[in-house]
């Protein structure tokens, strides 16, 4: 099953509804977690860090599974973001954390281009600075 097609069975919408709602889960994450430097310092705190430094940098980004991800977010109490988001959404949340696990790596990616995490604080963080990934995820996926 593709990407896009997994968000879109497990968001009940069309794709495109389905990547913005999973990339808006993503921002509220990161947003969470103080920003794309506080997600990474938690993430490296609970074994994921050579992932997120692939996220951040220049190169491939490193796949993560969706238990991994699930450890780190409970061992950081982050875990409550999906749990809330999942609700929201009708959702069951070790789905949602494992399409999370597809699609988080894509945000820290869209959100160093430079490849370098902006400087720490959640105040800096806006979930605008999301758009357009959803867009580009669809265009990735589709072509």
């Amino acid at each position: 099953m593709s990407l896009l097609s997994g968000l879109s069975s497990l968001l009940g919408g069309n794709q495109g509804e389905g990547t913005n709602s999973l990339v808006s889960v993503a921002g509220q994450l990161i947003q969470q977690a103080g920003g794309v430097q506080g997600l990474a310092s938690t993430l490296q705190q609970h074994g994921l860090g050579d992932a997120v430094q692939s996220w951040i940098g220049s190169g491939a980004n490193q796949a993560i599974s969706g238990d991994q991800l699930n450890q780190a977010l409970q061992k950081s109490g982050l875990d409550s973001v999906v749990s809330g988001a999942a609700g929201k959404l009708g959702v069951d949340p070790a789905q949602l954390v494992g399409q999370l696990a597809q699609v988080l790596p894509h945000a820290v990616d869209h959100l160093t281009p430079g490849g370098q995490a902006p400087a720490s604080g959640g105040g800096g963080f806006d979930l605008s600075m999301l758009g357009g990934l959803a867009e580009k995820l669809l265009a990735t996926k589709t072509a």
